[in-house]
């Protein structure tokens, strides 16, 4: 009988603490792993893994995900495998698919929801947590950390409505909290450009951010953009978030954008001062300068009040269209034919009206239409039943070093993987850092990268055995060829898999072998506090 399942031999272990890389192996035993120095010739294995020239590290932990239905469709998950992700989180953004008692709600989150995360053809037949994480449990190609979105709590306590949440729906919403945590969720997201959650008070976050972080989690947010001066006081709410609600803060896809009017080292040094204040803060960034979203992102937030099919009535009405054209203006937004919108790509068409349309941007569609950028949204949308996507600008490429470097941040993917085009970073995130940012521009050492991708985000998350390659720890590992590891998904060509990257491992069962989808699905939903 052979010693171990697999043996993972003569490459550079970098075990995620980002101490120096040093040669040993790697052994598992079912889903669990073992680091052996010295000679491992006298073992036997099942399957011997040459690591020689490669690196051996955990696997990578990505922080933002949109995968909480696609998945269920396409449970390969190649994008994200093929680059070594082995854990991911999702439920971000405000936008989880759990919990929904209502089935109703749910049905009409999905569709308002589509361009972030799809809306495939298949059964929405959960209500809690608990039920929608035993949907997620086996045949899936990674591990998912699941988070609870602020916009599911609001529509249970609230509605759909951009109204206040008084005290009784404020106690209603952590309740439903304290229920989902205790199912298994790691956390409290928001995503506050996406109604309904949009409409939630700073004080009614802080509120919710207190329950999670008695339960041991943690508030993960997308900030509210176009507050204050939209540039810091978005995130000065978020920190704010935090100290009121006692709660750890953790903001998401944090980048130096085109349109702030100051510059990164402001930004940064903000958290670093709330950090040194006392206030457990960390980041993640991709690194990508395409940013991905739901179209319907492009109307007012008022217009969205109700849920779904009041925002398809809203924008069916010209009076409406004109009211949105004039806060399109009022914010400075530029329309019709001006060059902003040839920057909106579009994607996730459905019908037969729009489909050539398909990975073409606005600014081509009303140039050859003649159509008024406003009314073509709103038509589209209205086609559509709110489905389609856009891909846009966003960080500044000169920028992203800093953010990706520093010591608070971690790799998000923020990863889209509806339409034809989706934004690059869904393919490419993981290895461009280790190739551009590690290899070529040596941004940070290898073993900073891999503590960024590993330990950190696992010790943000709490997950007590994954993260690092240690004795006892969950078999999740990735081995990559460091001279020749590569993204080479690019805007113009964003379906492209990564180079270098050979093996990926998750649960102790290969994945990746020889850089080629093996067809297994040893993935399964983890749940908060507990070691399975």
């Amino acid at each position: 009988m052979a010693d171990f399942t697999l043996l993972i031999e003569g490459g550079t272990i970098v075990d995620g603490t980002g101490s120096p890389g040093f040669r040993g192996a790697v052994a598992t035993v079912d889903d669990r792993m073992a680091i052996l120095r010295g000679d491992t010739q006298q073992h036997g294995a099942e399957l011997r893994i040459d690591a020689t020239g490669s690196v051996v590290a955990p696997g990578f932990i990505d922080l933002h995900s949109h995968s909480g239905v696609t998945i269920m469709a396409e449970p390969l998950h190649e994008p994200k495998v093929r680059q070594g992700v082995t854990t991911e989180v999702i439920g971000v953004d405000g936008n989880s698919y759990a919990p929904f008692r209502s089935a109703v709600d749910l049905r009409a989150f999905a569709r308002l929801n589509a361009g972030l995360d799809g809306i495939p053809d298949i059964p929405f037949d959960w209500d809690s947590v608990d039920s929608y994480l035993r949907r997620l449990d086996g045949g899936i190609g990674v591990n998912l950390a699941f988070l609870v979105g602020n916009t599911a709590l609001r529509i249970d306590a609230v509605g759909w409505e951009d109204a206040p949440a008084d005290a009784v729906a404020v106690d209603r919403m952590r309740g439903l909290l304290r229920e989902s945590m205790e199912e298994g969720a790691f956390g409290l997201s928001s995503g506050l450009d996406y109604p309904p959650g949009a409409y939630a008070s700073t004080e009614e976050l802080a509120a919710l951010t207190n329950e999670a972080a008695r339960l041991g989690g943690f508030y993960h947010t997308h900030v509210r953009y176009p507050l204050g001066d939209r540039y810091l006081d978005p995130f000065r709410e978020a920190l704010e978030i935090g100290r009121q609600g006692e709660g750890p803060v953790h903001i998401t896809h944090l980048y130096h954008r085109p349109i702030y009017p100051g510059p990164p080292d402001e930004l940064i040094g903000l958290v670093e001062d709330a950090r040194a204040g006392g206030l457990d803060v960390t980041w993640d960034t991709y690194p990508y300068e395409w940013a991905c979203t739901r179209l319907v992102i492009q109307l007012p937030q008022w217009v969205q009040s109700g849920g779904p099919d009041a925002t398809l009535e809203r924008i069916a009405d010209a009076t409406i269209r004109e009211q949105i054209r004039e806060e399109m203006h009022a914010l400075g937004r530029a329309y019709a034919n001006e060059n902003p919108y040839d920057n909106i790509r579009l994607g996730y068409f459905a019908t037969p009206e729009y489909s050539a349309w398909e990975g073409r941007t606005i600014g081509e569609f009303v140039r050859e239409t003649g159509e008024d950028v406003v009314d073509a949204i709103c038509d589209m949308l209205i086609a559509e039943d709110l489905r389609p996507n856009q891909v846009t600008s966003g960080p500044v490429t000169e920028t992203l070093a800093p953010f990706l470097a520093h010591p608070l941040s971690m790799i998000g993917t923020d990863s889209t993987f509806v339409g034809e085009r989706p934004s690059p970073r869904t393919y490419g995130s993981y290895p461009r850092v280790l190739g551009e940012f590690v290899r070529e521009k040596r941004t940070m050492p290898l073993e900073m990268a891999v503590r960024k991708m590993t330990a950190t985000p696992a010790a943000r998350l709490g997950l007590p055995d994954r993260g690092l390659l240690r004795d006892g720890f969950k078999a999740d590992i990735v081995v990559f060829d460091p001279m020749t590891v590569a993204a080479t998904a690019t805007y113009e060509d964003p379906r492209s898999y990564p180079v270098g990257i050979d093996w990926v491992i998750v649960n102790g069962e290969v994945v990746v072998a020889h850089g080629e989808h093996s067809g297994a699905l040893p993935g399964r939903a983890l749940r908060r506090g507990r070691i399975d």
